[in-house]
């Protein structure tokens, strides 16, 4: 059975790669791409490596079309691969960069509690952003105004945009966030 092209769930795209469907793989890619390259540019990894890492993300998954555990959770799958070899690059680059004089070569890895905190709170909004990709596209931009505009609008500013009534917006955003918080990890 194909696909048709106009269905962007994960499971649709999936199902249409596994037939050979190149503008499927296509789209998949062009639907994640961002998400992957994010992870590693925001430890702090070159453009190049974000690139590698990537690439690698995306060979990974066609190498492993057939035995995803669920279609649906596509976005979280990509964002530990990418987080995964990200932190194998940094260890890497960590390794390369100690010398045998260097007296911190000689302690266990540990990273501080602020770099710590940092990269929970990064694996959070990958986790988030991993979720909001599965949802609609009402809902999604609507989550999005809501909370990751930078300006913070008013409830009014957001029913102009979204052509909503005002008293709608609450129980609109209850219902996305309870969509949301099925596509996040336990």
């Amino acid at each position: 059975m194909r696909y048709p092209l106009h269905d962007n769930s994960d499971r649709a795209l999936l199902q249409a790669c596994r037939q050979g469907n190149e503008a499927a793989w296509e789209r998949l890619v062009a639907k994640y791409e961002r998400l992957v390259y994010a992870i590693p540019l925001n430890y702090g990894l070159s453009w190049d490596e974000a690139a590698d890492i990537a690439q690698h993300s995306f060979i990974l998954l066609l190498q492993n079309l057939d035995s995803l555990r669920d279609d649906e959770r596509l976005g979280g799958w990509l964002a530990t691969v990418a987080r995964r070899h990200s932190w194998r690059v940094l260890a890497r680059r960590q390794r390369e960069q100690a010398t045998p004089d260097d007296e911190l070569a000689t302690l266990p890895n540990q990273v501080d509690d602020s770099q710590q905190q940092q990269r929970e709170r990064q694996e959070r909004l990958e986790w988030v952003m991993a979720g909001l990709n599965q949802l609609d596209d009402r809902c999604r931009q609507l989550l999005l105004a809501l909370y990751f505009e930078s300006d913070q609008p008013t409830y009014e500013a957001v029913a102009q945009q979204f052509n909503m009534r005002v008293g709608s917006i609450g129980p609109t955003r209850a219902r996305c966030l309870a969509r949301l918080k099925e596509y996040l990890p336990n």
